[in-house]
């Protein structure tokens, strides 16, 4: 009985292993909102507690009658421009789903909060390690016209597979694998007892 119970137990453990993906609340705060003289460097602070992964959420609460979320580059993110955005939410239940490696800048799209340091970056490494450069998005600084956009989920468009999408193949192989043999490990082992 107990090595089936130690069984199911590594089963379980094995598959989950694979699947968790957290959603944050940005700032573990009730609103996505100007910094309060208390805390006034909550966004910098906040990000470099949590290691991010893709398949990650980062989730935005902020009233829509007073504020709105942008992601902008790294150059919009540093001054402060708020003109030509790569994305815009303004529903005030903003979620950005984490799709691929890299850095990730946003503030409030409320004219004078990023001044006031309503801004966050975060870091999303790749499974190597590496942190890959942001993408070109023109000389504007905006995706071309054609370029969709997400009414209430947002993040990186998703493309074809990548030469490093072999080793996640590989990890997700390898834990399949680890689990069909646990299994008829721990049936043979179930019969003998």
């Amino acid at each position: 009985m107990a090595v089936k119970l130690s069984c199911f137990i590594l089963f379980f453990m094995l598959i989950e292993s694979n699947v968790f993906a957290y959603q944050y609340q940005v700032g573990n705060l009730q609103a996505w909102n100007i910094p309060t003289s208390s805390d006034p460097k909550v966004y910098t602070n906040w990000p470099k507690k949590l290691t991010f992964r893709i398949g990650d959420s980062l989730m935005f609460l902020y009233p829509p009658s007073q504020d709105s979320l942008i992601q902008v580059t790294k150059e919009s993110y540093n001054t402060c421009n708020l003109k030509n955005p790569i994305l815009y939410m303004n529903d005030g239940n903003s979620l950005f789903n984490i799709t691929s490696p890299g850095v990730f800048y946003f503030t409030s799209g409320a004219s004078g909060h990023c001044e006031k340091s309503q801004k966050l970056q975060i870091s999303v490494y790749a499974s190597d390690g590496s942190l890959p450069e942001p993408p070109a998005y023109g000389p504007s600084g905006a995706l071309a016209d054609s370029a969709p956009s997400y009414p209430t989920v947002f993040g990186g468009i998703p493309t074809g597979p990548s030469p490093s999408s072999s080793s996640s193949l590989n990890v997700k192989t390898s834990v399949l694998i680890g689990v069909v043999i646990g299994v008829l490990v721990c049936g043979l082992a179930g019969d003998k007892i």
